[in-house]
């Protein structure tokens, strides 16, 4: 059917009435739902399904090919495929900070990978077919807490690790699904939706937080390019090693997944090596820039890139000046956005920053920090609240170093005071 009226004069005349676009519906996207005469919470319980099974999948599916590929092997005869479906959802828990049971071995280090393919899956199953309400929210938040509760008691799980199961699925659920929400186009903005409780705080607080996020970002990137370099120096010892496990193409490729799901693990331990804190990999050991201390490693490739002692000298000494660069990169971002009232503004608004930097890094840390495995692997990892201090001391010295000396109203003060000094003097 033409979209166009009779003619009048060989000219077409436009009905106006069947012009009505997207943009003229009266009614708001915001209060619609994904599913005709559903409820609107429905879209958020369905999102959160979605986003469970994927995660759950992109696990499993790995561990049931492996035991596919690998069942002819009369070694595993006595190994059922719903074992490899029980390494899967082990795994899955256990980036979720459920601990881990192999046997009499019990492993607490939570592989961040897992963690964050759980957080992108989250996000990318909101974003595409939840709804950006409260109600779709509390309900996807809910239903995934759910699923990860019931994984655990179906995996035997108990006690406190069951309460872990709990906030871990709470927690990247939360987190996931509210940022997918957000980037929906009916979703407002998150600067909206805190725009009553942000407005109340002081402008160098609101400037100081975000030169923390901006902070621990940059932090999070150096580490990452330490880590690069770490990779590319041990790449003779990492082969070694890879040799020496003997591995088929089937152990290979497990073997290379459970290393990605580790491998952000290790950028974490390079950001607690960057603030001389170090970390240590089983006890008795200590990686630092101004001291390493080795010893028996399992036989694992990502291992080998590890510091070796070899690398400590006077010029690693230096490296938690990274750290001070950092902190002159927030004092910049402060000294560019704020506009003081006060003198003492743009210490605050720095001081703000830091301590967004000492929060963000203890998380950080403390998150990839846990066990291996008994005895001396029981401890791998760094102290969270030592490396956010450090962490937070270096951002804060580098922010103030920029930011004062552009400080006009703090020079004025700092002039005045000595002004008035010079008066007091009797000479």
């Amino acid at each position: 059917m033409s979209a166009t009226g009779p003619r009048t004069g060989g000219t077409p005349v436009i009905d106006r009435r069947r012009r009505r676009t997207l943009s003229d519906d009266p009614t708001p996207t915001f209060f619609t739902s994904a599913l005709d005469g559903a409820p609107r919470w429905v879209a958020g319980v369905l999102s959160a399904l979605q986003a469970a099974l994927l995660s759950f999948l992109v696990l499993t599916l790995p561990a049931v090919a492996a035991y596919v590929a690998t069942s002819a092997d009369p070694s595993n005869s006595g190994v059922g495929w719903f074992r490899s479906v029980g390494v899967g959802s082990a795994l899955w828990l256990l980036g979720h900070g459920v601990p881990a049971h192999v046997g009499p071995v019990v492993v607490t280090l939570v592989p961040l990978g897992v963690t964050a393919v759980a957080l992108f899956v989250c996000y990318a199953s909101a974003r595409r077919s939840g709804l950006a309400t409260w109600s779709g929210y509390a309900a996807g938040v809910a239903t995934y807490t759910v699923v990860a509760v019931l994984l655990a008691l179906v995996t035997g799980v108990e006690g406190a690790d069951l309460a872990r199961a709990f906030a871990g699925g709470a927690a990247v659920s939360a987190t996931g699904l509210g940022a997918g929400l957000l980037a929906r186009p009916e979703a407002p903005s998150l600067r909206m939706l805190t725009r009553p409780a942000w407005s109340r705080c002081p402008a160098p607080v609101r400037t100081g937080a975000t030169g923390g996020v901006l902070g621990s970002a940059a932090l999070v990137l150096v580490a990452a390019l330490v880590t690069a370099l770490w990779v590319v120096a041990g790449r003779a010892t990492i082969g070694d090693v890879v040799r020496g496990l003997g591995l088929d193409a089937v152990g290979g490729v497990v073997l290379a997944v459970a290393e990605l799901a580790y491998l952000p693990n290790l950028v974490v331990w390079a950001l607690s090596w960057l603030t001389g804190a170090g970390f240590a990999v089983g006890e008795g050991t200590h990686f630092a820039p101004d001291d390493v201390v080795g010893g028996a490693l399992p036989a694992v490739p990502m291992l080998g890139a590890l510091p070796s002692s070899d690398v400590v000298g006077p010029a690693t000494a230096l490296v938690p000046l990274a750290l001070v660069a950092v902190g002159a990169l927030v004092g910049l971002y402060v000294h560019r956005r704020l506009t003081p009232q006060r003198w003492w503004d743009t210490a605050l608004a720095c001081a703000t920053a830091a301590a967004g930097v000492a929060v963000i890094v203890t998380i950080l840390v403390t998150l990839a920090s846990g066990g291996i495995g008994p005895d001396r692997l029981a401890e791998v990892g760094a102290q969270g609240g030592v490396v956010g201090l450090l962490g937070g001391a270096g951002v804060l010295a580098g922010s103030l170093l920029v930011a004062l000396p552009g400080d006009a109203l703090l020079r004025s003060e700092i002039g005045r005071g000595l002004r008035a000094l010079v008066r007091r003097d009797p000479t």
